[in-house]
């Protein structure tokens, strides 16, 4: 894994970074992995009139009763794999890999080899029951919550008020909550108990499309869980999976729905990506904006500017480009050259790596694109240099560039390297091993809206923070492939 460029605002980044045990949100359980083990929560909400928060509280915590580690072993997590939908975490000092698989109901773990578990609940347990095969375990907590525990072969465990311990065991254990504890939906988690998803990937394979897919193991169908926004873009007709509406859990993003297959299809309306406004400018108005946009060329002055932030720099580059294509739009062809050169004059030096006080270079270590500030300071840049925000610095250049590209041709073409790299820092789609950077550095597959944290940890899982500013990037993106005729 660590031979290609690592996600740097995924939804495990919190697993990689300082200690690696603050808890991540993997739908629909806050999932912490300490030392030798694995927390669950199924959280509740906190709110006001302010705010909403999910509440980490260590509902079932799973590990070996003898845990060990020899020279040369790891004492905490590794991932061993990840994709767009999970993350393989292993715990090699309890014998122990968790296939933490976003929209999964239940919690997947392989033990490796026979293992004595330990199951605690910072609760009181008050009644632990287990089906005559010894597969299916029931345990009730004095918090209202229950619990259902499905084993690969059987396995005997004892209890205590907040224990679980088992034997030796190896086989696969599977964990979910009952929602509410209410038993209609006992049943529907009891048939596809034997079925469990490994790995799960996005792949776009039209336009205005996503399909995801999961490798799965054992027998029976695959149940997994979907958001609001899944269920409006959900192709049911296309992919062939049912969807069970009497199957819901609790979420901050909303109720999640259980949803029966092995792929889904996603489908939005076509988006038209135009450089003008979709309805036009009234001509009536027209002699207004002359006056306004002449003054606005005027004041543009390279002199000017005293800011080497890349953000702020950035903003100042979109803003012209900006007047451009209102110049454009109501035919005030004259304006354009003088903002062209505008445009030139500073972001060339950026490209060309001769911007005094700042600039772009590649970091080797993860794989992207910082700026001199950044690299030596985490807070410089509003934290480029450990990327955050990387779409919303990025996307304002872009815009500059491809309304550059779009006015004067040669200009792009001369430049087009360049752009092209910093559009591939966060709009990167493959996963060669070769490539440069990670795929889509800031965009989640599965919540399907962008995150700008980057290497910080967050109590409550990733931070989305200015959703206009990613929606820009986006959009600046697609007007580079409108000016390069890359579409």
């Amino acid at each position: 894994l660590l031979s290609s460029p690592l996600p740097t605002n995924s939804f495990f980044q919190n697993y990689v970074l300082q200690n690696g045990d603050t808890p991540e949100y993997i739908h629909p359980y806050l999932i912490k992995s300490s030392n030798s083990s694995l927390s669950l929560s199924y959280p509740s909400l906190s709110f006001n009139s302010s705010f909403i928060a999910q509440v980490f509280n260590p509902d079932i915590t799973i590990s070996s009763t003898e845990s060990k580690t020899t020279p040369g072993s790891h004492s905490r997590h590794v991932i061993s794999s990840f994709g767009d939908m999970s993350v393989t975490l292993d715990i090699p000092s309890s014998n122990l890999r968790f296939f933490l698989v976003r929209g999964s109901p239940f919690v997947t773990a392989s033990v490796t080899c026979p293992t004595p578990l330990s199951i605690t609940t910072m609760h009181a347990i008050l009644s632990f029951s287990s089906n005559n095969s010894l597969t299916k375990h029931t345990l009730q907590l004095n918090n209202g919550q229950t619990w259902l525990i499905h084993t690969s072969s059987p396995i005997s465990l004892n209890h205590t008020l907040s224990q679980i311990t088992s034997g030796e065991f190896s086989g696969i254990i599977r964990i979910v909550v009952l929602p509410d504890s209410d038993p209609k939906y006992e049943v529907i988690l009891n048939r596809f108990s034997s079925c469990y998803p490994v790995s799960g990937d996005a792949a776009f394979t039209n336009p205005f499309c996503v399909k995801y897919t999961w490798e799965k193991k054992g027998w029976g169908e695959l149940l997994m869980l979907a958001h609001p926004l899944h269920l409006q873009l959900l192709n049911d007709g296309e992919c062939g999976v049912t969807i069970l509406h009497d199957l819901k859990f609790r979420s901050i993003d909303g109720e999640l729905v259980g949803v029966v297959g092995d792929s889904w299809l996603l489908k939005t309306d076509p988006v038209s990506v135009t450089w003008h406004s979709t309805r036009g400018i009234k001509e009536e108005f027209h002699e207004e904006i002359f006056s306004v946009l002449s003054e606005d060329v005027e004041a543009l002055n390279p002199s000017g500017i005293t800011t080497t932030s890349c953000y702020f720099y950035g903003k100042i580059i979109a803003r012209a480009a900006r007047l451009a294509l209102i110049a454009e739009e109501v035919a005030f062809f004259d304006a354009i050259p003088m903002i062209g050169n505008f445009l030139k004059e500073i972001i060339e030096p950026w490209l060309d790596g001769t911007f005094s006080g700042n600039g772009f270079i590649y970091d080797e270590k993860w794989g992207g694109i910082v700026t001199k500030q950044g690299s030596k300071d985490s807070g410089a840049d509003f934290g480029f240099g450990v990327y955050n925000d990387h779409h919303y610095n990025l996307g304002y250049f872009l815009y500059g560039i491809a309304v550059l590209a779009k006015t004067d041709p040669a200009w792009g073409r001369k430049y087009k390297p360049q752009a092209y790299s910093l559009v591939a820092d966060f709009m990167n789609l493959g996963r060669r091993p070769d490539s440069n950077y990670t795929r889509l550095r800031c965009f989640d597959l599965y919540k399907l809206h962008s995150w700008a944290g980057g290497l910080t940890e967050f109590a409550d899982g990733r931070n989305q923070e200015s959703t206009s500013e990613a929606v820009n990037a986006y959009y600046s993106a697609a007007l580079m492939g409108l000016a390069y005729g890359d579409t």
